[in-house]
């Protein structure tokens, strides 16, 4: 059911104007920026007279900037709704139809995340939504470069990751000449911008793949708090932290690194690597609450090391029970894909969960769409993933069921559009 008091409503249009000076000003607004937002709007006097006035929330007020060194969807706080979805230029499109493109979807994504309907035949799901935080983030498939001749500007850190044991990859639903990752706080707006996106690609591009996630609402819990993911543990906990002081060094490209002058255009860039990982949340289930701490290596309340403290408390890889056994098992996922047992590997996890039914088996067909984020995938995922495939005590649990690595250019400049750098340097 719908309600209908006119005192609730506000245009998308009225929105920007009463929040446009900080959507104006290239801001990024996260939690606190979403406080700045709704500030804009009580303090604007609308909401007193009659036809479209209201206010809206914190959440739905929040504006993501579209240009800025990096694109939006990498280090923005994880959002509640999201769509993964990769296509493939079609017969005969090559780097013009590529640019044209690019040139649309980049328009598109820039009015949606100002909250602005789309150029051309817009559909009206959003209508009277604010931004609520939506992102739109670009990626070009190890294919895209051969379709688009433009193989010599292809860089190394896209070479197709290795293959990995416990992999159970269907093609259809891995890589693609283009990634678009779609996030959103409230789920029209993502699927409004999903809609847009793909009549945009008109005859240039087909949709290979797409998929669907969720997280936690922002605002469900009492205090802001790590995610946690379908196995009721809380995930991400490792995560580097953009105060570290390498932060931009291990997730985004450097602007004068190693390499030839032709890849240049990744600066301030990052790679995405995406897996669809099925959780087999049946047998999950089965395993006592000691069980399931042992095989992750962190309680499950609060995301603390067995080895004691709080969710943020360095593990103590080295300590002993008195059976003379580690306290954090051997083969514990957390222990194996911990930075110092991986020379200092690391990425940024950015991912969705995902229910896509009940299987002819009676078990949900739901996980994780695990969505991380490097500088280079050799350096962060690939290592952290060979040993986990070795012996992680997850592994039991969980199913890779597809794949795929993405070049992410940097965010556009004003009146630049994402990968222009690349088609047209």
């Amino acid at each position: 059911m719908t309600d209908s008091n006119p005192d609730i409503e506000i245009s998308r249009r009225r929105l920007l104007g009463t929040v446009g000076a900080a959507g104006a000003a290239g801001l990024a607004l996260g939690a606190a920026g979403g406080a700045l937002a709704h500030s804009a709007l009580a303090d604007s006097g609308s909401g007193s007279t009659t036809g479209a006035t209201g206010s809206l929330s914190s959440l739905g007020a929040t504006q993501v900037a579209f240009h800025g060194d990096h694109q939006a969807g990498i280090t923005t706080p994880l959002q509640a709704k999201g769509h993964l979805v990769a296509f493939d230029l079609t017969p005969g499109a090559g780097r013009t139809e590529a640019s044209a493109l690019l040139r649309r979807w980049s328009d598109t994504a820039r009015r949606l995340m100002a909250g602005e309907p789309s150029a051309t035949s817009d559909s009206g799901i959003a209508l009277d939504a604010g931004p609520s935080s939506l992102t739109v983030t670009f990626g070009f498939g190890h294919s895209f470069f051969e379709r688009t001749g433009l193989t010599a500007r292809r860089p190394s850190a896209l070479d197709p990751l290795p293959d990995f044991s416990s992999d159970r990859l269907d093609a259809q639903r891995s890589n693609g000449d283009l990634w678009v990752q779609i996030g959103s706080d409230d789920g029209l707006v993502a699927f409004h911008a999903l809609r847009a996106l793909q009549k945009d690609a008109g005859d240039a591009a087909r949709v290979r793949w797409q998929m669907n996630g969720f997280n936690r609402s922002p605002g469900a819990t009492g205090t802001p708090m790590t995610a946690r993911n379908l196995m009721g543990q809380i995930d991400g906990t490792g995560n580097p932290k953009p105060s570290q002081p390498d932060f931009d060094k291990r997730i985004f490209v450097p602007s004068a690194g190693p390499g030839p002058a032709e890849h240049a255009w990744m600066a301030g860039g990052s790679y995405a690597v995406v897996r669809r990982i099925r959780m087999l949340l049946d047998d999950w289930d089965k395993q006592s609450l000691a069980q399931q701490e042992q095989v992750i290596g962190r309680t499950k309340a609060t995301g603390a090391p067995l080895t004691g403290g709080t969710e943020t408390t360095k593990m103590a890889l080295d300590k002993f029970g008195a059976d003379g056994k580690p306290v954090i098992p051997s083969n514990a996922h957390a222990r194996i894909s911990a930075p110092e047992q991986n020379g200092g590997a690391a990425m940024l996890r950015r991912p969705f969960s995902f229910h896509d039914g009940i299987g002819s088996d009676g078990a949900p067909d739901a996980g994780l769409l695990f969505v991380c984020w490097q500088a280079d995938p050799l350096r962060g995922f690939v290592p952290v993933q060979r040993k986990l495939d070795r012996g992680d005590a997850l592994s039991e649990f969980i199913r890779h069921e597809s794949s795929g690595l993405y070049a992410v250019p940097p965010g556009p400049r004003s009146g630049e559009y994402v990968g222009q750098r690349l088609l047209e340097g």
